[in-house]
C-alpha cells in the first residue's frame, strides 16, 4: 500500500472508556484498552476492525499511546501481546517498560 492510500488516523485518549481510539473520518478503526494508575499504564487489549487491518492502525495506537505515557512519566506494562511484540521491535520504547522490581526494606 502506498502512502497515497494510507488513511489519516487520529488517535484519541477516551479516558472515560479507558482506551485509546483510532479514528478514521468518523469511524472507529481500532482501540487499545488500558488500566491506568498514577505511576503505571497497563495495555491489556488491542483490537483493529477487520476492514482496517494491515494499514498500520495498531502501530499508530501503540506509538501514540507510548509517546503520551513517556510525556506523562508513566511506566508501561504491555500485557497485550501486540504491545509487547511492538515494543520488542522498537528499542527506543523499551525503557518505558515496567521492570517489576519492588523496593523491599530490611
Amino acid at each position: 500500500m502506498s502512502d497515497a492510500q494510507t488513511p489519516t488516523v487520529q488517535i484519541v485518549d477516551n479516558a472515560a472508556a479507558n482506551r485509546y481510539e483510532a479514528i478514521i473520518g468518523s469511524e472507529l478503526a481500532g482501540f487499545a484498552e488500558y488500566i491506568r494508575t498514577k505511576q503505571l499504564i497497563a495495555f491489556v487489549h488491542t483490537e483493529v476492525n477487520p476492514g482496517y487491518e494491515g494499514q498500520g492502525i495498531g502501530a499508530a495506537l501503540v506509538r501514540s499511546s507510548l509517546n503520551e505515557a513517556r510525556a506523562a512519566g508513566l511506566a508501561v506494562l504491555p500485557v497485550c501481546p501486540f504491545y509487547a511484540g511492538w515494543i520488542a521491535r522498537h528499542p527506543e520504547y523499551q525503557a518505558l517498560v515496567y521492570s517489576g522490581k519492588s523496593k523491599v526494606s530490611d
